[in-house]
């Protein structure tokens, strides 16, 4: 049976089981969801128009690529602002007294601005770390760097995060 990626059966599994992921790692690079959408869509675009010469095999890594390159243009042209409060992650769960309210919303910006004056590199590993609870090799992969240089945006965030905001 040929798996061509051309097929619309086929296109449309490798859509079910990586748009989501990609449009996730876009997100900790734009730190908009809709920027993140929008080159989500343009990677998949980009897939289509060359299904005759990607392999199903290599699609995955053909999309995190472009989407990831895609990224990058934008980020040169552009300094990133995230807006992660939009993402709605640190909803409050308790609303025991005003204090407590205030005190949560007083964290959150400033987690918020604390995550903001991270460089690209090391907000993208925290957050795929952390949120997408990648491990240190998954990203070393995804991001085409080694885990060392992983290991070291990591450290790197979290001094400046601990700096900022305390114990993370």
């Amino acid at each position: 049976m040929d798996r061509s990626l051309c097929k619309a059966v086929v296109f449309a599994k490798i859509y079910k089981l990586y748009a989501t992921l990609v449009r996730n790692f876009i997100f900790y690079k734009y730190g908009d969801m809709e920027n993140a959408e929008d080159v989500t869509q343009n990677a998949f675009i980009k897939l289509w128009e060359n299904c005759d010469k990607v392999p199903e095999e290599k699609a995955k890594s053909f999309l995190f690529t472009t989407a990831n390159n895609m990224t990058l243009n934008v980020i040169k042209h552009s300094k990133v602002v995230l807006k992660y409060s939009e993402s709605g992650t640190f909803k409050s769960i308790s609303y025991e007294t005003p204090e407590y309210k205030i005190e949560e919303q007083e964290f959150k910006e400033k987690l918020d601005q604390a995550l903001a004056d991270l460089t690209v590199k090391q907000r993208e590993v925290f957050l795929l770390n952390r949120i997408e609870d990648m491990k240190y090799a998954e990203i070393a992969v995804l991001l085409g760097i080694s885990v060392k240089a992983v290991e070291k945006r990591m450290h790197s965030a979290l001094l400046q995060l601990r700096e900022k905001i305390g114990k993370v």
